[in-house]
């Protein structure tokens, strides 16, 4: 019998996933780290990136999330995410006006701007479609 994890991942909105997995590969903010049966307890701080993970039958997950937490403890895996999404939530083309419109805030060709907030909005652009290749 394999080793599994359980795994709850919830938005403000849904829960997004809930089942037993192999793995789950995470983006904290010191950097992307990963979670096998047996991990010693802890929590995580997740920042802009991908959330990756296969299910008991092998099936590869991923989702694109803008922050959130992790928690580990007793093979129990809990992620509560700012926002998720999955491939099939997103629209390529938003992804790319995202893009575009967060680049041209930054080249200052759009008046006065909010620099970190326009510099989140360039790097969630790139994840989700990053997540989408």
């Amino acid at each position: 019998m394999e080793n599994l994890l359980e795994l709850e991942i919830v938005s403000p909105v849904k829960t997004v996933y809930r089942g037993k997995v192999k793995y789950v590969t995470a983006p904290g903010v010191m950097g992307q780290f990963q979670v096998l049966y047996n991990h010693a307890s802890m929590v995580a701080a997740l920042q802009i990136g991908i959330i990756r993970f296969e299910d008991k039958d092998s099936k590869l997950y991923k989702f694109s999330t803008s922050g959130g937490i992790l928690e580990v403890k007793d093979n129990v895996i809990s992620v509560l995410c700012d926002a998720i999404e999955s491939p099939e939530d997103l629209d390529v083309e938003r992804a790319k006006r995202s893009l575009e419109r967060a680049r041209r805030r930054l080249d200052g060709l759009e008046g006065k701007i909010d620099r970190e907030r326009a510099m989140l909005s360039l790097l969630r652009a790139k994840n989700r479609l990053k997540l989408l290749e």
